[in-house]
């Protein structure tokens, strides 16, 4: 192997990529504060404690190492979320508070979000409201960096966590059995859910079927209202879908459903969305609320926030 050769999954950008990327980067930057979104800089580095938090998804990606200055196990951040956990548990404990990033961040293994494991993520997050105004104003921050990026047209996709939520909560099932279904559900695994469906006497076995495949146009709204009719935290939920798509309605850009949607991280708690475009394999944004994250720092705080690597999109056509 040639000493030049970058390790697989990591790349870099030059020249005239390198140009694109950096106006892309000053004009998302210019659009978030405009939108009141306050530029944070996390540190590459921090204690792992702080990284993880309760995510194995983010503990399974992350680099770790022996600190020789302090001995202490730190680690290189994959994901900034934790970070501006932090941030926000340190500096705006009682007010609503905005940030922005635009951050390398460096992973073990690739997944199926990132094309690489060194994306530049960007995104932004709104801490300390719980109502679903927060979710549509990060929705539309998406969109707007998305149409910045000239990529147009776009398909929304929303989801809620807290349905899939509401039914293992009703089944009462203990942490290792909920893991192995929410590892079927973020595979898509239709078989693998049959199995687990036969393995274990599930009393809503019928209702995890139906939310396998509880995807499509706004029709299916009133469609799972009936399906999780008995369950109260499902009603919520989907309530909050409806509203959402009311006031994205005269965004210009088409809306669906999809009640399987468990996004890679495990700390969603409600409403999770997706944008994507017919000329690419896969989201090309996504986001969620995730509120309860920053309790590892000594106070819980409605959050949501959504993320992309600028890097890949900048260097689209």
């Amino acid at each position: 192997m040639s000493i030049w050769q970058l390790p697989e999954g990591i790349d870099e950008l030059t020249g005239n990529r390198a140009l694109a990327f950096e106006s892309m980067r000053r004009q998302l930057l210019d659009l978030y504060g405009k939108k009141g979104f306050e530029l944070v800089i996390p540190p590459l580095v921090e204690n792992v404690e702080s990284l993880l938090l309760t995510s194995a998804s983010v503990d399974e990606k992350t680099f770790k190492f022996l600190d020789p200055a302090s001995g202490k196990m730190i680690g290189v951040h994959a994901d900034i979320t934790p970070q501006i956990a932090r941030i926000d548990a340190k500096t705006n404990r009682n007010k609503i508070a905005k940030y922005c990033y635009i951050n390398a961040v460096l992973q073990t293994k690739a997944d199926d979000f990132y094309t690489s494991r060194s994306p530049i993520q960007a995104g932004a997050e709104l801490y300390g409201c719980a109502d679903i105004s927060a979710d549509v104003e990060v929705i539309e921050l998406m969109i707007a960096s998305l149409k910045l990026l000239n990529i147009n047209p776009l398909v929304l996709s929303l989801g809620n966590v807290a349905v899939f939520a509401a039914l293992v909560k009703n089944e009462q099932l203990d942490s290792d059995k909920t893991a192995t279904l929410r590892d079927i559900f973020s595979k898509r695994s239709t078989p693998d859910l049959a199995v687990f469906l036969q393995n274990n006497a599930l009393k809503n076995a019928d209702k995890f079927t139906a939310l396998m495949n509880l995807e499509g146009d706004s029709s299916v709204l009133d469609e799972a209202l009936v399906l999780f009719k008995d369950l109260p935290g499902a009603q919520e939920a989907i309530l909050d879908l409806t509203k959402i798509k009311q006031k994205l309605d005269s965004k210009e850009v088409k809306i669906v459903f999809d009640f399987a949607e468990l996004k890679t991280y495990e700390y969603h708690t409600g409403v999770v969305f997706s944008a994507y475009n017919e000329n690419y394999s896969k989201a090309l944004a996504q986001g969620g609320r995730y509120n309860g994250i920053s309790a590892s720092f000594g106070q819980s705080r409605a959050a949501t926030g959504f993320s992309f690597d600028l890097k890949f999109l900048s260097q689209t056509e």
